[in-house]
């Protein structure tokens, strides 16, 4: 309802580098004019949140309003990228302005998995299931994510839904640890990582107490075994979904 409040903690700002973001023709149709056009956002947007600050009252702007908690630090700016150029264009630009940055896709992370290492941003991997519909995947692979995880990269496994339907993560995190990333570490790409790394993890992500107690038991592994589902699915305590098995 009009009356409700948005939680700004709980939002994302997303910006896209790269083939998709050229393809209608219209501006920009550069990685150069992607780049400059992000940064002339950031910058009107700073000095925008400044000129408020100091009380000057500038007159309103929807979309300067939109990236205060993005230069406040509030909510991550989440670079969808996959090339290595891409994403280091993200962490300059993230550098530059002093932003929270999540790398979103990052399809070429394991061939720079030292140098995103050292940065410490963390990465959002997927989907590596399906076929490479553009140059730029070339080096999709299950086993980015077990690269990045031994070089130290904070990450996540992502099917960036409804691109591969959201029920299929458990089999892509599957198909990545079978790829080489650590089980244990498999489970918590989709859970308590996430969680953390979109700043959420104060309410899900884990089993902890004090949190919503959102919980799905399933009828076998669904990382190790194909054709899994649902037993049990709690949401804040309650259970909203109970599988009924038929009598044999």
């Amino acid at each position: 309802s009009c009356g409700e409040m948005v939680d700004v903690s709980r939002m994302e700002c997303i910006h896209a580098l790269g083939y998709r973001d050229r393809q209608s023709g219209k501006a920009p149709v550069t990685r150069m004019a992607t780049a400059a056009m992000l940064r002339d956002l950031l910058f009107k947007a700073r000095n925008y949140l400044a000129a408020k600050e100091s009380g000057k009252e500038p007159s309103f702007d929807i979309k300067l309003e939109a990236m205060i908690p993005v230069i406040k630090k509030q909510i991550p700016l989440k670079a969808h990228a996959h090339r290595a150029d891409d994403i280091f264009t993200s962490i300059r630009i993230a550098k530059e302005f002093d932003l929270l940055l999540t790398l979103d896709h990052c399809t070429d992370g394991a061939l720079i998995a030292e140098e995103l290492a050292e940065e410490g941003y963390p990465a959002f991997v997927g989907p590596s299931f399906g076929s490479k519909t553009k140059i730029e995947l070339r080096n999709k692979d299950f086993t980015t994510p077990g690269v990045l995880h031994a070089a130290g990269v904070p990450i996540s496994i992502i099917t960036d839904a409804p691109v591969i339907p959201l029920e299929y993560l458990p089999m892509c995190a599957g198909l990545a640890a079978s790829a080489g990333l650590p089980y244990e570490e498999a489970w918590r790409a989709i859970t308590v990582n996430p969680a953390n790394q979109t700043g959420i993890g104060d309410r899900v992500g884990s089993l902890e107490q004090g949190k919503d107690a959102d919980i799905v038991i399933w009828d076998a592994d669904p990382l190790t075994q194909i054709g899994t589902g649902a037993y049990m699915t709690i949401v804040e305590g309650k259970i909203v979904y109970r599988h009924c098995f038929e009598e044999q």
